[in-house]
């Protein structure tokens, strides 16, 4: 290679995300449930002054003065919840975009929690996804995350991209336009979020701690952060009829799990792009998380 070309590939790198793809999963849950309208499953939570919809599309923003939330207009004892987001682009530092379930309105203090949360980046960094699961209070006071970050293998900035949590009393997945990257099964009733939750979205200000352990702040001279969210769908059986509800599944098989085709497409994501898994760190304390 010339020297001028490595010189310039080298100063201004064309991305930072992955090359490719994972290999096909086999299997499309997101096709099998129509999309809904924002106000057909949702309504604004906090921040309504920092929330707009055009043609379909909710549009979300964090400035000095807020942040802003939504939340679902029903809970759910199980189901698949997803939306197609689209990610600001540059400094981000700080900032988190998330799309979750909760029940932390209904059990402050002692809530349960499976989060997709985008963490924001600086310049010329690429984002992390963080999944992540709570319960029974183990994300109040001294918290207990179970968390796996990832990189992704595309610009999430650029277009819009389906993110999915499938939760049934069987097993949490974790979709990103159809490829499962991540499994949590429930292997005991203390290990595994049972009572119902709403589904949610938000971005605000986590300075904190969001940005490799909060070494970066957000930085309002780059205001407004924005997120957009469309493509929205629910297919959940809801805490007032989950008796009568079958739960979703997130592969063509009939029982829990994954196909063969499925696992092979998220271990080409684990081994190639996940950057932390809580069972895998050897500061945690695993008596705390029995299920590693």
């Amino acid at each position: 290679m010339p020297l001028f070309v490595f010189l310039f590939l080298f100063l201004f790198p064309s991305s930072n995300y992955g090359q490719g793809g994972p290999p096909s999963p086999g299997y499309y849950p997101s096709s099998r449930i129509g999309s809904i309208g924002f106000n057909q499953g949702f309504t604004n939570l906090w921040g309504s002054q920092h929330q707009s919809i055009d043609q379909g599309t909710l549009t979300i923003w964090l400035d000095r003065n807020s942040g802003s939330g939504f939340k679902s207009l029903s809970p759910y004892s199980s189901g698949y919840f997803g939306a197609a987001i689209k990610l600001h682009p540059g400094y981000t530092a700080g900032v988190i975009t998330s799309f979750y379930l909760s029940n932390s309105e209904d059990h402050p203090g002692n809530h349960d929690e499976i989060d997709i949360e985008f963490l924001g980046t600086t310049q010329n960094k690429p984002y992390i996804l963080q999944t992540n699961v709570y319960i029974r209070g183990s994300g109040d006071g001294n918290i207990i995350g179970r968390e796996i970050k990832i990189r992704l293998w595309f610009d999430p900035t650029r277009d819009f991209h389906n993110y999915a949590i499938l939760w049934n009393p069987n097993e949490i997945i974790f979709f990103v336009d159809d490829v499962p990257i991540r499994r949590y099964p429930r292997k005991s009733d203390a290990t595994f979020p049972l009572r119902p939750m709403w589904v949610y979205g938000s971005i605000w200000d986590a300075s904190s701690w969001a940005t490799e352990n909060g070494k970066y702040k957000a930085d309002y001279q780059y205001q407004p952060f924005v997120g957009r969210y469309n493509n929205f769908k629910i297919a959940g059986c809801k805490a007032s009829n989950s008796a009568s509800c079958r739960p979703a599944s997130g592969s063509p098989l009939s029982s829990s799990g994954l196909s063969r085709q499925q696992y092979d497409a998220m271990g080409w994501v684990q081994r190639n792009y996940k950057v932390y898994d809580y069972c895998q760190d050897s500061k945690r304390d695993h008596s705390l998380t029995p299920e590693c």
